[in-house]
């Protein structure tokens, strides 16, 4: 009877703990070996941009100016060098992303590493798109022609003639008596006329 208790027991035990554990938990196994990992120094020649005061310099489709930017490289910053221009001023260096995976950096802006680079061919200089032209009927219209004007004509006045007394002539009447006595004398006049009548009027 105790042994039928006792396992009676351990099934119960058994079947609470299988209904406890949750369903569908797996155990992870930890990885137990060292993967080794892939170092990207490039080998042979490679440039690297010196420091300068612009924080990066241009990468272009071919060595000149005149070819079109195709990205950047930013101070520091290490590329695979393949070739360099006759002249020795630009460096063709590896540049993924862009056609054919070549740009064209300035030597003087970068420090070649790890050996020469041969001189290699560079690539045909870029054709413009589209050549201004002038249009003659419409640049003629903006062409301005100064018509001469007639300016007015300065005519000199006649010379002022001002009057004057002959030497011969004198300021009087009958050439004997002054001017200013014969004022005087009607002037006087007057007044003895204003008076009187004045004195007629009281």
């Amino acid at each position: 009877m105790l042994a039928l208790m006792l396992f009676v027991v351990v099934v119960g035990i058994a079947i609470i703990s299988v209904s406890i554990m949750p369903v569908g938990v797996v155990s992870a196994q930890q990885p137990t070996g060292v993967l080794p990992t892939v170092t990207g120094t490039p080998k042979g020649p490679v440039i690297s941009v010196r420091p300068q005061e612009q924080d990066q310099v241009n990468v272009r489709a071919g060595p000149g100016t005149t070819y079109p930017k195709v990205g950047v490289l930013i101070i520091g910053q290490q590329m695979p060098a393949k070739g360099r221009s006759v002249g020795g001023d630009w460096i063709m260096i590896e540049y993924p992303g862009v056609l054919g995976g070549i740009g064209w950096v300035y030597a003087p802006l970068v420090t070649l590493l790890g050996g020469e680079v041969p001189i290699v061919e560079p690539p045909p200089t870029p054709t413009p798109l589209h050549t201004p032209t002038i249009d003659p009927t419409l640049a003629a219209r903006f062409i301005v022609t100064n018509v001469p004007t007639r300016l007015p004509t300065f005519t000199e006045p006649p010379p002022l003639i001002l009057p004057t007394l002959s030497e011969g002539s004198t300021a009087g009447i009958g050439g004997g008596v002054p001017m200013g006595l014969v004022i005087i004398i009607l002037a006087a006049g007057g007044i003895i006329v204003g008076l009187f009548s004045i004195a007629q009027g009281r």
